[in-house]
């Protein structure tokens, strides 16, 4: 039957410890799935992961470091079994305009936004080749559809990643391997809660929905594409938004 029953697969979310990977954590697991979160700080990761439930792990990655990705998932493999389904969540902003943007912001940015997507989707392939399927969903942006002033780095890491998730989708969709994006807007967070009241209202202006939107708006577009609703979906960016791109 399709359903949204995750049925103990096994689920790693990177960049699991705060907002949206922190929602997408929550709703997995609450969903019947496994889950296995990274953050930076191993200590943070593992206090966070407690507070989901006993039986999540919760590991310590710089996702910009190769070596520590494969530490960390072939930990959770350990826990939990091979990974099913992949989230990338994790990811970094330094944010300034182009003729200000130094080559360590743009190579911080490219690093851990789309660098670490790179090794940890090489990582889990095999596994899901021999699985017989998973899914990979990449958590993008609208920026990287549209670009932002004062974002090229992170724009043009999230625009790549939107080409490396339809690239892969397209060579192991014959392996039942089905790769998607989540592509937020402006999301309830640390960042915008800091927004003095003119931004914000000029903000909610450009949504037509007129709020920003909450980290579960887009746990809940994960769930999907890891659900059994998605199983004819490959290639896709999922756009959460509140209209803000049409």
């Amino acid at each position: 039957m399709t359903q949204c029953d995750l049925e103990s697969r096994h689920a790693l979310v990177t960049g699991g410890t705060r907002g949206i990977g922190l929602a997408v954590a929550r709703r997995l697991h609450a969903s019947g799935a496994k889950v296995s979160l990274t953050g930076r700080d191993s200590a943070n990761a593992e206090d966070v992961a407690a507070t989901i439930a006993d039986d999540v792990l919760g590991l310590g990655c710089d996702v910009r470091d190769g070596g520590q990705i494969a530490t960390a998932f072939r930990t959770a493999a350990e826990r939990h079994g091979p990974i099913e389904i992949l989230v990338n969540n994790a990811g970094v902003a330094r944010d300034n305009l182009m003729i200000r943007l130094s080559e360590e912001e743009w190579e911080e940015v490219m690093q851990a936004n789309l660098r670490g997507a790179f090794h940890t989707i090489r990582l889990v392939l095999k596994g899901m080749m021999k699985a017989g399927g998973g899914r990979i969903i990449n958590i993008t942006s609208v920026v990287g559809m549209t670009g932002n002033k004062g974002q090229a780095n992170y724009a043009a890491s999230k625009a790549g990643l939107i080409g490396l998730s339809k690239s892969v989708a397209k060579e192991y969709a014959s392996r039942n391997i089905l790769v998607n994006c989540v592509a937020p807007g402006f999301i309830e967070t640390d960042m915008t809660a800091a927004l003095p009241g003119g931004a914000r209202e000029a903000l909610l202006g450009g949504i037509p929905l007129g709020r920003l939107g909450q980290p579960d708006d887009v746990a809940s577009a994960v769930l999907f594409l890891a659900s059994d609703f998605a199983s004819y979906m490959t290639g896709q960016v999922l756009v959460v938004d509140g209209g803000m791109v049409m």
